[in-house]
């Protein structure tokens, strides 16, 4: 297949934007590779002497092998028992051309096959066999026998096992020279790389290294610590130990770089490798989720390690076939497009085909970045771009009206607690109001999915951002139980790493200042998870929840903040001192995923669990103009949420989750 041809084939109508930019990058590789490879393939006149000199051999051996008397080979010998060499050398001229012309018509010197590849194998044994009989017959028919009449059918195979060898030969030496002259720049050529991970993933990897004549990896050995790859060979490479035998396998094997390439790593043994590579100096690289390669494992995915991966990767399996049936062919709308969450939203959601995806967001900046994200483009007056604030509950409407969504993700909202501890009207007016203008406009235009993103700090809320989100979730709740069609659910989940104004961009900020970085008291501990996973998860739940309920991820266990800023002070390589700086008001030491006395129950999914929610109508909430002042509008949402704590009702243990 041509490069011209594959750019095609990835190209499909209604293939996602974001996959087609990836897709025109991959096929770029593919032409800079394509240069690589024609230095691969010897010239057309040194293949056909070669070809010429193997028939000439290949004759002979094969007469040595199958000897008939003078009598039988018509006098063509020079003595007895002799290898008739007249006779031989007609053949072989006689082979040589009809190899040569049928080759020529196949263009199988010209570079319609790799040489040494497995394609071309089989037009190569298909010529020989077909030459091999033509001698045969004009020698069995001819009015002198020229050969033993088996000698060209013995002779096939010796010449087809020679060439292949020599074509092999030629493709390895290529290689080598490729390696150590054009793959790369003088400090990066050979670099031996220890993989951890010797399962699929890893031994792909170690096949794509070896297999790109450019690579500048060269993969020595495996680490795993699964007891059954303890004795695992692959391709010549060898499982030589657990991770906790880096350091001795970094150096016993001159180890210049470490890739983690499996697709589960606890947190500890993560950072226990990032350190001991630090110390060594050796660079570590990480493989990205699978969900992020478009095609395969390959080594120019690597990428170097972030501050995500430093929490480790346990498996993440998701219902694709559920997710395309809720999004496929289906109007889907996000509020608060722009954020992080709703950002990474909109992403998966275009890889589902949605007939469309339209991105809300008030704030324009954040949908220009989304839009070069998408499709590599800015056109903020493309039709799906909506840029509306859902406290405008007129525009909400009109929005919804112009493209009536079947499919709507609400992840419009303000989100930092210490923020709204001084504001509670403005969490007020968004994250309570906000919410209700979404489900009315989603209510009102036949919506039939809705999805609420909530907060683990609405579980059990101590400060205002937790007392609004709760609210939130209950008029999630009542408009599940009013509405009368589709299906109101929240997603409740834990902090989201990496994203816009989280903890992890405050200590790398104050790491690049020098420190110190601060954290509010050595025992304080959060739930994080990486954005791409807790989407994948809020799709799958998307798909699960029933209406009225609330749907919790497992976020795994809580981490303490100390020990990830100690992480990121070591990933930096300074010697920055961490302060103390207390709680502040609506903190607290521990974030809950369930209120007290919230039964939760199991799913189909191992990492997402149903809760209850008490309802909450808009009819229960007072008028923004009756409020006045911070202690009214804080105390408003406390007595809701005081309310809504004390009508928790159960689940049954067999729910309808």
């Amino acid at each position: 297949m041509s490069i011209d041809s594959l750019r095609t084939v990835l190209r499909p109508v209604g293939l996602p934007s974001a996959m087609r930019a990836l897709a025109e990058g991959a096929t770029r590789g593919l032409d800079r590779a394509a240069l690589r490879v024609r230095d691969l393939h010897p010239s057309a006149v040194a293949l056909v002497l070669v070809d010429a000199m193997l028939w000439i051999v290949g004759l002979w051996a094969a007469s040595g092998l199958r000897l008939e008397t003078p009598a039988l080979s018509r006098g063509l010998t020079l003595g007895e028992g002799a290898t008739p060499v007249l006779g031989l050398l007609i053949c072989a001229g006689i082979g040589v051309l009809a190899y040569t012309v049928l080759a020529r018509f196949l263009r199988l010197h010209q570079g319609r096959h790799l040489v040494g590849s497995f394609d071309e194998i089989r037009p190569l044994a298909s010529v020989i066999a077909f030459v091999s009989v033509l001698i045969a017959v004009v020698n069995i028919a001819g009015p002198e026998r020229m050969l033993p009449a088996t000698t060209p059918l013995i002779a096939a195979p010796l010449i087809l096992v020679m060439a292949l060898a020599v074509r092999y030969g030629m493709r390895a030496l290529a290689l080598r020279d490729l390696r150590t002259s054009g793959g790369g720049t003088a400090p990066e050529r050979n670099r031996r790389v220890l993989i951890v991970g010797a399962g699929r993933v890893g031994r792909d990897l170690a096949d794509s290294m070896r297999r790109d004549p450019s690579s500048i990896w060269e993969p020595v050995a495996f680490l795993d610590d699964d007891s059954r790859k303890r004795f695992l060979r692959h391709s010549g490479l060898s499982v030589v130990g657990r991770t906790a035998q880096f350091a001795h396998a970094a150096e016993k094997l001159r180890a210049d770089v470490l890739v983690i390439a499996t697709t589960v790593i606890g947190a500890e043994t993560m950072s226990s490798l990032t350190a001991e590579a630090k110390r060594l100096g050796i660079a570590v690289k990480i493989v990205p989720p699978l969900r992020e390669m478009i095609d395969g494992i390959r080594h120019t995915d690597l990428r170097d390690v972030q501050t995500e991966d430093l929490l480790g990767r346990n498996p993440i399996t998701t219902d694709l076939g559920t997710i395309a049936t809720l999004i496929e062919g289906r109007t889907v709308l996000v509020t608060g497009a722009g954020g992080s969450i709703g950002s990474e939203l909109c992403r998966q959601i275009a890889e589902f085909s949605p007939a469309e995806l339209v991105m809300l967001d008030r704030d324009e900046s954040a949908l220009h970045a989304l839009m070069l994200t998408m499709g590599g483009t800015a056109d903020l007056g493309d039709d799906n771009m909506e840029l509306a604030d859902i406290r405008d509950a007129e525009r909400l409407d009109a929005v919804f009206a112009r493209h009536r969504p079947h499919v709507v993700f609400h992840a419009a909202a303000l989100k930092h607690v210490n923020m709204l501890e001084k504001s509670p009207d403005e969490a007020f007016k968004t994250n309570v109001l906000g919410t209700h203008n979404v489900l009315e406009a989603a209510d009102h235009h036949g919506a039939e999915h809705v999805v609420n993103i909530s907060t683990d700090k609405a579980a059990d809320p101590h400060n205002v951002l937790g007392y609004s989100k709760r609210i939130a979730e209950g008029l999630t709740a009542h408009k599940g139980l009013t509405a009368g069609h589709g299906t109101w659910l929240s997603v409740r989940f834990g902090n989201v790493l990496a994203t816009r104004g989280s903890v992890i961009h405050t200590f790398i900020a104050q790491i690049k200042k020098g420190g110190p970085v601060t954290v509010t008291d050595p025992e304080v501990t959060r739930y994080f998870m990486t954005v791409s996973e807790a989407v994948q998860l809020v799709l799958q739940a998307a798909v699960l929840g029933e209406s009225g309920k609330a749907l919790v991820l497992d976020m795994g266990e809580p981490v303490p903040i100390v020990k990830l800023a100690q992480q990121l002070i070591e990933a930096s390589g300074k010697d920055i001192a961490i302060e103390y700086s207390g709680l502040r008001p609506g903190e607290k030491l521990h974030e809950d995923l369930f209120a007290p006395g919230e039964d939760s129950a199991v799913t189909s999914h191992p990492l997402i669990r149903g809760v209850p929610v008490v309802p909450v109508s808009r009819v229960e909430l007072p008028a923004p103009a009756d409020l006045h002042g911070d202690a009214e509008y804080r105390g408003a949402m406390t007595a809701v949420c005081g309310s809504m704590s004390s009508s928790i009702p159960s689940l049954p243990t067999a729910s309808g989750f």
